[in-house]
């Protein structure tokens, strides 16, 4: 299942637009919960593509990145009118498979590559995708590289890469992803038999100067680094762990608050413990609410105290599920599922997933 995840899909196929519509689903929440109330605009980019790279830099503002599942190129689309149209953007003659993208403006992207060795790369724009340069290429070929973040500011930022010789490997940016240089493995806890998933793009983030990544196989534990990605403590979540399970998606509501999702791509049905939250910043973690479908990301919900969001999308199974309370108690308020999602400060939520689909939603 991890190769199935991660195999490189290669031709971009035409752009296809189709007309955007609006679902609003009432559902009844908990007494004493508060669910959010999302109502979702879809449109589809290329229905080519699986997305599992997004970002958003506001409510009108988007990036997202994907792989061909016909064997084509890997697309990047971005929008700056709130997802009504969408622009294909991706790096010419680059026949990969994107799996993120991190924005800190319409102009300015990195996106990265997943592959063993050398299709393990990062691109970066400074025009809105007019033009890219290729930042970094991983020079190990065992190294496999799955997601990354930037830190606030958007300067500083870390890519995760599963372990080579036993050890997660780190590549780290001082100038926005205009360079990168693998940091020294010493700092880095033994993982032998673990890795990351790279099924949404966040199995890494950051929330202050605090960085976290999430593993999966042997087990599944998150990372914490508080010196940019030098040195690394380990904690287990309780999520399972297995050859298709782990933690797939992580969010930080603020530098002590998290939340975990993930759960078995084999059983992607089983929505049974693949919820783990925090509260001393990911020193430990407890068990929390149950899904009916795989966790694949999450966000917190802007303009809520405890707010949370879910997607997750494997075949027929899919899903998005909100919780009003934290992660403690989930409404399914949707069987259609997303790979990959991202809420913005100005009061909005985005997803994308298989299909080429992308959807936002203002929330209420």
């Amino acid at each position: 299942m991890r190769r199935s995840l991660r195999r490189p899909l290669t031709v971009l196929a035409a752009l296809a637009l189709t007309a955007p519509f609006a679902a609003s689903v009432a559902v009844a929440a908990p007494p004493g919960q508060r669910a959010p109330d999302l109502v979702w605009t879809t449109t589809v980019t290329d229905p080519d593509q699986s997305l599992r790279g997004l970002d958003a830099v506001d409510r009108v503002t988007a990036w997202v990145a994907g792989g061909s599942v016909s064997g084509g190129a890997g697309g990047v689309f971005r929008t700056t009118d709130g997802g009504a149209t969408w622009q294909d953007v991706a790096p010419p003659n680059a026949d990969l498979n994107f799996r993120d993208v991190e924005a800190t403006s319409a102009t300015t992207a990195s996106v990265l590559s997943i592959g063993e060795g050398e299709a393990s790369r990062v691109y970066r724009t400074t025009d809105g995708g007019a033009s890219w340069t290729e930042t970094f290429r991983s020079t190990e070929p065992s190294a496999f590289y799955n997601c990354m973040a930037f830190f606030p500011g958007g300067r500083h930022g870390l890519a995760v890469s599963d372990p080579v010789d036993g050890r997660f490997r780190i590549a780290a940016t001082d100038d926005g992803g205009a360079s990168w240089r693998v940091l020294p493995a010493d700092g880095m806890p033994d993982s032998t038999g673990e890795y990351n998933f790279s099924a949404s793009g966040e199995c890494l983030t950051v929330r202050g100067n605090v960085a976290w990544f999430g593993s999966g196989g042997a087990d599944a534990r998150v990372f914490r680094s508080t010196d940019r990605g030098r040195t690394w403590t380990a904690a287990d979540t309780g999520l399972p762990a297995g050859e298709a399970a782990g933690v797939d998606g992580i969010a930080f509501r603020t530098p002590r608050h998290g939340i975990v999702v993930g759960g078995d791509f084999a059983a992607p049905a089983d929505g049974t413990d693949v919820v783990a939250t925090t509260r001393d910043g990911g020193r430990t973690w407890t068990d929390a609410g149950d899904l009916t479908h795989l966790g694949e990301d999450v966000a917190w919900v802007p303009g809520t105290r405890a707010g949370v969001v879910v997607v997750g999308e494997s075949g027929a199974v899919g899903g998005v599920s909100v919780s009003g309370d934290g992660g403690a108690t989930w409404i399914r308020a949707s069987s259609t599922g997303f790979h990959t999602l991202d809420c913005t400060r100005d009061g909005s939520c985005w997803a994308a997933g298989s299909g080429g689909r992308v959807a936002r939603a203002a929330v209420r």
